[in-house]
């Protein structure tokens, strides 16, 4: 990958409701009305607002991605994608890689140039953290290769040694 795309990308370990970015993409189930994890931390710092704007968009499909306000989050908006519950085959890879180039391509269609990510997939859903990483790096990386509006996105962990993955990955890349 090319320098200037890395330097597009950053890891950080942290509280994705915290980030003062223009969206924070949420993990979120197929009803969007919140959950456990990320998800439910998501609702609960933005608001009841969040879920009432949830109930008017019919949920989301597995890869899809829909955006919403962010109320009380200092991100603008959150961007609801679906990843996959881990199966171990083909199609959760591709799966996956749409909720990342769905949701960069809803942030650039409204115009967006910062946002966040936490990794998809690798809670409850029980995708394995390095093979998640691998395709949330690949994908951004391609989607920044073609489109220069964002330029920012955060890769967002929870864990110190989830977050060691994914920058141990975007190091390996330079």
């Amino acid at each position: 990958m090319q320098k200037s795309i890395l330097d597009k990308m950053e890891i950080v370990c942290g509280d994705i409701t915290r980030l003062k970015v223009d969206a924070i993409v949420n993990a979120a189930n197929k009803s969007l009305l919140g959950g456990g994890g990320v998800d439910g931390a998501i609702h609960r710092a933005a608001g009841p607002e969040l879920l009432a704007e949830c109930r008017t968009l019919g949920g989301c499909a597995t890869g899809e991605a829909k955006i919403t306000k962010g109320y009380h989050l200092p991100a603008r908006y959150v961007i609801h994608t679906v990843g996959p519950v881990y199966s171990g085959t083909e199609k959760d890879a591709i799966l996956l890689s749409a909720c990342y180039k769905n949701s960069l391509n809803l942030a650039a269609a409204h115009s967006l140039t910062t946002i966040a990510f936490p990794a998809i997939s690798c809670g409850v859903y029980g995708y394995p953290m390095n093979a998640a990483a691998r395709i949330a790096i690949r994908t951004t990386g391609e989607f920044l290769a073609k489109n220069d509006l964002i330029k920012k996105v955060s890769f967002v962990l929870f864990s110190e040694k989830d977050e060691r993955i994914y920058r141990d990955l975007l190091l390996s890349k330079t």
